[in-house]
């Protein structure tokens, strides 16, 4: 049997190990075949109020405005194009997408080592459980020791019935208030990472104080605090005083949803997103503190809307789009490569367990 020693220093790649070296600029958060739709979505039949009309580019702004419930937008089944904005991505400078479609969420986990190797990129694969509404019937009676054994093996010997091996654990989902099925999940995925000496990505609950609540929840159970990233901070911490105690437990902070410039957010229409514009100024302020160590971006895309086939973005946005405009809004190149090269490299490299 394969063992974690034989990856301490290495990345894991759908593809297989490689040097970090090889990595480059990299997105540490997106999906690139995902099934977003909760499973009471996913019938047969179109529920009440749900369009099953397909993306195109006459409803995409509707769908991303969230005018009304289009769940085509909510399925990236379509691997060739994505397969060709990978193109894209790569041509306008980045090498490598962490994809973190968990269970439940429905990865796949050969699509992705095809489109690696037809893209010419590397990708990195995720593990373990999305919130508890997506999560099998049969994890109601799983144990933390379970979850953990679970996640071992999807990074030991291959997820989903698959050979394909994942190379970080997460996202892992919490909601607000955080569920009991969560919370074991969460603990399996520490005694994971105890183990491997792979890092810990989670998506935390849309409250405020939800961060700070798994930071706490990670530093009382050991976890390394500077291998855990908390997702989606754009669209949960609004103001300074939270976001600077966040960075003091020393967990790195992702601003993951660059390119979704409209200010609605469908799953909590009573916040405001920020522009790109706006999550540059959280990312020189926290810069100026001294977290930028701390600090990753990317974009998230998890919808066809936000694909430039379907009249959004892609994932060619930050490297032609983001990172000129953080040149001219006073980014160092040392802040740049340290939030696009070095800090993805950090983290995607196997320490060793402990």
């Amino acid at each position: 049997m394969a063992s974690f020693s034989n990856l301490t220093g290495k990345v894991q790649t759908v593809t297989g190990p490689i040097d970090p070296s090889e990595l480059g600029m990299t997105l540490m958060h997106e999906h690139l075949a995902i099934d977003l739709n909760a499973p009471r979505f996913r019938t047969e039949t179109v529920p009440d109020g749900v369009s099953d009309a397909p993306i195109d580019l006459c409803n995409c702004f509707r769908a991303r405005y969230g005018q009304g419930y289009f769940r085509d937008n909510f399925r990236l089944d379509c691997q060739d194009v994505v397969t060709d904005e990978l193109r894209e991505m790569r041509r306008a400078g980045g090498r490598t997408v962490v994809d973190l479609t968990v269970g439940g969420l429905a990865p796949r986990p050969e699509h992705l080592r095809r489109m690696a190797q037809d893209a010419d990129v590397q990708i990195v694969m995720g593990c373990g459980y999305y919130v508890d509404e997506y999560q099998p019937a049969e994890n109601a009676g799983r144990s933390v020791d379970d979850f953990a054994a679970l996640m071992i093996a999807q990074l030991l010997e291959g997820a989903w019935d698959t050979d394909v091996k994942a190379g970080i654990i997460g996202e892992i989902g919490c909601q607000s208030p955080w569920t009991d099925k969560e919370k074991r999940v969460m603990r399996g995925a520490i005694e994971a990472q105890r183990a491997s000496g792979a890092a810990l990505n989670v998506h935390p609950g849309r409250h405020e104080d939800q961060p700070q609540e798994v930071a706490d929840f990670v530093r009382a159970a050991g976890g390394p605090m500077d291998r855990l990233i908390i997702s989606h901070i754009d669209r949960t911490i609004f103001d300074a005083d939270r976001l600077f105690r966040l960075a003091d437990t020393g967990c790195v902070l992702e601003y993951d949803l660059f390119g979704w410039e409209e200010s609605h957010y469908a799953p909590n229409p009573d916040i405001d997103l920020p522009n790109d514009a706006m999550r540059l100024k959280w990312l020189k302020m926290l810069i100026e503190r001294g977290h930028r160590d701390q600090i990753l971006i990317s974009h998230d895309i998890c919808t066809k809307g936000r694909l430039e086939h379907f009249g959004g973005h892609g994932y060619q946005h930050i490297f032609a789009n983001v990172v000129p405009l953080m040149r001219r809004r006073g980014f160092s190149e040392e802040d740049i490569r340290t939030i696009l090269v070095e800090t993805p490299k950090r983290l995607l490299t196997f320490v060793s367990p402990s």
